[in-house]
């Protein structure tokens, strides 16, 4: 089990009044997850070179576990903290050949593009200069990774530029396909399967995530690219925020978050997902 640092007064690299805090700590921070693994799935080389080392499909849920573990461990952890899980990352690509920096900021990119829309849409609140500056904050995080600091967007409208400019070269291979059906139907134990709500609750989920992409991306993958489609996953995901908040604490408790807080000197986290806590 993770030991995680509960004594040292250090904020880490963003600190409780940060965008990152908010947005992450925000139940439809999942949603983003789900989302950032389908549209991080289109860029062809990314996913031939992931497939090489990992099975896309049986591995979806095992790479988003470990991705909200690093994410929480960089977002709330003291900076020797974080520090020491990006090394540890950065060594895993290295040693796999997945280091390419173009391919970082990729998912880099899918990531913060994806965690912001899954935020908005939920309707917890942000505002365009929030989101801004959350862009601007996550460029400590490409620089964790290993992507050229210069090439990272700095605000919402250049993350867009990216999008825009990458799609020509984004596809739907078979890779890709195998990554979404491990996302919407991943393997379970059959204790797990027949014996929890995990398989509808996950599905609800996975089903609404998927359809939170950009309508450009949900047509790659041959899904409806109406506006309808987006009415629908906007007002789902603000469904499922709702019903996460109103969770017992206890329920909704995340062990870095709680660490950093204690750490830190603050209250309890007795409103988890509304955002209000982190200012």
């Amino acid at each position: 089990m993770e030991t995680l640092d509960r004594t040292t007064p250090d904020p880490g690299l963003f600190g409780p009044a940060s965008m990152s805090w908010r947005v992450h700590h925000d139940p439809a921070s999942v949603l983003g997850g789900i989302r950032a693994l389908a549209l991080q799935s289109l860029h062809p080389e990314v996913m031939l070179a992931f497939a090489d080392v990992t099975d896309a499909r049986d591995d979806a849920w095992g790479r988003l576990s470990r991705t909200g573990r690093y994410v929480n461990a960089i977002t709330y952890g003291t900076e020797a903290e974080a520090e020491a899980a990006a090394a540890r990352v950065r060594r895993i690509h290295a040693a796999l050949r997945l280091d390419r920096p173009d391919w970082l900021l990729w998912v880099h990119v899918g990531a913060v593009d994806s965690w912001l829309d899954a935020h908005r849409r939920s309707g917890a609140p942000l505002t365009d200069a929030e989101a801004d500056t959350y862009v601007e904050e996550q460029v400590v995080a490409a620089r964790l990774a290993g992507c050229v600091v210069a090439d990272v967007p700095t605000t919402v409208a250049q993350v867009r530029d990216y999008l825009h400019d990458v799609r020509p070269i984004l596809d739907v291979t078979p890779e890709a396909r195998e990554a979404v059906r491990g996302l919407l139907w991943p393997p379970m134990t059959p204790r797990v399967e027949w014996l929890t709500p995990a398989r509808p609750l996950w599905t609800l989920a996975s089903v609404t995530g998927v359809a939170l992409l950009p309508r450009w991306a949900r047509r790659m993958f041959a899904l409806p690219g109406l506006p309808t489609t987006d009415v629908q996953a906007t007002l789902t995901a603000r469904a499922l925020r709702t019903a996460f908040v109103a969770l017992p604490e206890g329920r909704r408790t995340n062990p870095h978050l709680a660490a950093a807080r204690i750490r830190l000197g603050l209250a309890p986290d007795t409103d988890a997902g509304t955002g209000t806590d982190a200012g």
